[in-house]
């Protein structure tokens, strides 16, 4: 049976993020900027951010720890747009045809709540999507089954096996597909282009 919904995640699939693009700004070599993502506002702590944390306390509680970086911390929340550098090439032309071919798009993505709707703004073709589900919004992140089991509901509880879900991380597909979902690793709009075809959506 071939999929009928594509569900997307966002981040490094429909919109390149990479937050050391903002830190880039603030330190003079490629390495401290790297080393600050890794050590100081890395991905164990903006999880928080994904879990629903607001933004301002979770910075409140890194300042603490790192008085000397309080500018750099609070530049992830004032200066959320300019960690993303457009879509991820070959993505919008790809969705267009889906929903051009009237296939259901709906996301699902780790992130903040309290930034969702001007990140959407930044990039219209998350529009195309029909409900987004928020991490955020929802307390509850990937890889965790409730996550998955959510966005059944938001698109009117199908069968999972209607469902192909995208996502760059291994352990995100993996999950989905312990929940019946169809699964594609993401590594790129051509390998996602031959699936959908595969799946007959395209």
């Amino acid at each position: 049976m071939s999929a009928r919904i594509v569900l997307f995640d966002l981040g490094h699939v429909v919109v390149d993020w990479q937050p050391i693009r903002l830190y880039r700004d603030f330190f003079e070599t490629e390495a401290e900027a790297a080393a600050f993502v890794r050590d100081v506002c890395n991905m164990d702590w903006h999880l928080q951010h994904d879990l629903g944390v607001p933004m301002a306390e979770n910075a409140d509680r890194l300042i603490a720890d790192y008085p000397h970086f309080e500018p750099h911390i609070r530049a992830w929340r004032t200066r959320w747009l300019d960690m993303f550098e457009g879509y991820v090439p070959g993505m919008p032309p790809l969705m267009a045809r889906l929903e051009e071919n009237r296939v259901p798009l709906y996301g699902l993505s780790n992130l903040p709540a309290e930034i969702a709707e001007e990140t959407f703004d930044a990039f219209p073709m998350i529009r195309l999507l029909r409900d987004v589900v928020v991490s955020g919004a929802e307390k509850v992140v990937k890889p965790n089954p409730k996550i998955y089991e959510i966005a059944l509901a938001r698109m009117g509880n199908p069968d999972p096996a209607d469902v192909l879900f995208t996502d760059d991380r291994e352990n995100n597909c993996a999950a989905a597909e312990a929940l019946g979902f169809k699964a594609h690793h993401f590594q790129g709009a051509e390998g996602l282009e031959a699936r959908l075809t595969a799946e007959g959506l395209l």
